[in-house]
């Protein structure tokens, strides 16, 4: 979805990761990132969550050039931080289509569907736990 305004247009792209949801709005030109209303610094503080965000622009090579605001719901910060990834991915194709087999080929377009499996009835409080058998 693209809004259309002469000031403020927009790309709104999703991305989702473990219980995470991330919807974002990546606008063009230079502007500080939020997530949830917060400074990007402030809410994805260590170096391995910047790397992770920052990797669809550094492939392709627009770090700088857009800024976004994001709301991302549910999961931990790990999931919140590939929810984003994706996200941005996404958004970034929208912009230029070119930009697709790069971010295909470091899989930052592969969805990764893994999630906590459920906990099964009569295991013992996990899921794949079973109970241990009689000795005798």
């Amino acid at each position: 979805m693209t809004k259309n305004n002469s000031k403020n247009s927009y790309i709104r792209s999703l991305g989702r990761r473990k219980s995470a949801i991330a919807t974002i709005k990546l606008f063009s030109g230079k502007g500080d990132s939020q997530v949830n209303k917060t400074d990007l610094i402030k809410y994805f503080p260590t170096k391995t969550e910047k790397i992770i965000y920052e990797k669809p622009f550094e492939i392709t090579k627009t770090l700088g050039k857009h800024y976004y605001l994001a709301k991302i719901v549910g999961g931990g910060k790990t999931g919140q931080v590939q929810a984003l990834s994706l996200a941005i991915s996404r958004a970034l194709i929208k912009i230029n289509e070119s930009f697709k087999p790069d971010l295909r080929a470091a899989g930052l377009l592969t969805v990764d569907s893994r999630v906590k499996e459920r906990r099964m009835v009569g295991t013992g409080g996990k899921s794949r736990r079973q109970k241990q058998s009689p000795k005798r």
